[in-house]
């Protein structure tokens, strides 16, 4: 429940930069000129984001200064292990790659600042569908900024330690099933308030807008194909893989043991991973994103935001899926994803749940 109540936090300034960045465009649209309250956008999104990269800064700086004084480092590593109860050996990696942890924080936030200059963004709308004149659009290019840091810092903490640390601590089903309603509806709530809802949209005009309409029984078959077919392209990826040397990474299986393993034991977990994620997911990315970012760009981001795959064969099958559900999208509509997302989903679950030993 913790983690749930931190992720709606985490989510709560960024909500009001996409609701403030409508309200700058609802007035530039309706004639208004929209730059005092474009401003006030900006100066949040400054503040937030300046906070992290002083956040990251100030981890690069205490890395610096341990490895010159032992004494403080000493007095770090009595701290973090709590009074001496014996895990700090499980943190000494982390301690270790606190600089480029640092720097997996402050560069990426340091850089989403960038998206909001006049001269990005026109570049950025020569290459994508977005509107240079849209503050919508440029916090949303800005966020990608949030992806990148989200990997950075699952890479330069390392998917072993995470591993070790995520291993050492005990999760149940029933947690986790909560923690991935909330984010995924919060991930759903972003995408519907970012297309303009509560500010330029009425609800029915924004879910039209992330093409979220009740789908047609043939669009229920080809979302339920779509999904049984991604399964047998990834499964058939493995496979070569496998055959060539390049097998799924032993830290990646031991993560997701732990992040999703506890779920795999039943059926209401199971369908959670698969409808949560395919609202969640689905409605932001292929919904709210790819109109504007295009199908390659989308497709990348939806990969590198499982950051729990680092770099390897997993993130390849993501990016993969994330291309063939972006065709979906392209010919049909995102209530045919997410259909497809959650079949895919349930399908790798029952698998998992029936064969065991597959994986």
């Amino acid at each position: 429940m913790d983690e749930s109540i931190f992720t709606v936090i985490l989510f709560v300034p960024l909500f009001l930069i996409v609701l403030l960045a409508n309200l700058a465009d609802k007035q530039r649209l309706s004639g208004g000129s929209g730059k005092t309250v474009a401003g006030l956008t900006y100066a949040l999104h400054l503040f937030i984001f300046g906070t992290m990269a002083a956040a990251g800064g100030a981890l690069h700086a205490i890395k610096i200064v341990i490895t010159t004084n032992e004494e403080l480092r000493q007095n770090l590593l009595d701290f973090v292990a709590g009074g001496g109860n014996g895990e700090v050996g499980n943190f000494m990696p982390v301690l270790e790659r606190l600089d480029v942890l640092g720097m997996g924080i402050w560069m990426p936030a340091a850089a989403a600042p960038l998206f909001l200059l006049p001269q990005v963004r026109r570049q950025l709308a020569n290459l994508t569908g977005m509107d240079a004149l849209s503050s919508v659009h440029a916090v949303a290019a800005s966020f990608v900024m949030l992806v990148v840091m989200n990997l950075a810092v699952t890479l330069a903490v390392g998917l072993d330690t995470l591993a070790d640390l995520s291993e050492a601590t005990e999760t149940d089903g029933g947690s986790l099933l909560v923690s991935l309603w909330v984010q995924q509806i919060t991930f759903a709530f972003w995408a519907v308030v970012g297309v303009g809802w509560l500010t330029r949209r009425r609800l029915l005009q924004a879910l039209e807008r992330l093409g979220l309409l009740v789908p047609r029984p043939v669009e229920v078959a080809i979302g339920i194909g779509t999904g049984l077919v991604s399964v047998a392209v990834i499964l058939a990826l493995e496979i070569v893989a496998g055959a060539v040397g390049w097998g799924l990474n032993e830290d990646v299986q031991r993560l997701t043991e732990v992040l999703i393993g506890p779920l795999l034991g039943s059926i209401p977990g199971i369908l959670t991973l698969g409808l949560a994620a395919g609202i969640g997911e689905e409605t932001l990315f292929r919904g709210a994103l790819q109109p504007r970012f295009g199908l390659l760009v989308t497709s990348l981001l939806f990969a590198l935001l499982h950051s729990q795959y680092g770099i390897t064969l997993s993130t390849l099958a993501v990016f993969i899926v994330g291309m063939i559900l972006g065709l979906v999208r392209n010919r049909y509509n995102t209530t045919t994803c997410v259909i497809a997302h959650a079949s895919y989903n349930i399908t790798l679950g029952m698998i998992a749940y029936l064969f065991p030993q597959m994986f």
